[in-house]
């Protein structure tokens, strides 16, 4: 006999994990999550577009997928430390803290990003 689909079974886990995270995940992280979805679909579409359509300004292809991977970069460090469940491995630094270094760290980033294009 050929084995059954597991497609219920799956279903189920991905209910049961998206569940969890909107009961238990803060809106200020499930902010935090939609902009780094939000990035991670910005590079996909810089990348399948470099590849399927030209990438003639390349070193304008080289700025955005860079910011765009760099600002991701940054988000996932706001997002672990503003994560409550992270208090302890942060202790020095308050969320307004983790927010300027973000709030700095992307102007940097996008100042040498406007440099490189040029």
């Amino acid at each position: 006999m050929a084995p059954k689909s597991s497609t219920p079974a799956s279903t189920n886990v991905v209910q049961t994990l998206w569940k969890a995270y909107s009961d238990h995940t803060s809106d200020r992280l499930k902010f935090i999550d939609a902009f780094l979805f939000f990035l991670m679909l910005s590079g996909i579409a810089q990348f399948l577009y470099c590849i399927l359509v030209t990438d003639y300004p390349f070193n304008a292809f080289l700025a955005g997928f860079a910011s765009t991977v760099g600002q991701f970069v940054l988000t996932a460090s706001l997002r672990s430390q503003v994560n409550p469940e992270n208090k302890n491995e942060f202790k020095e630094i308050s969320p307004e803290r983790a927010f300027g270094d973000f709030a700095l760290g992307s102007i940097v980033l996008h100042f040498f990003v406007y440099n490189f294009l040029g």
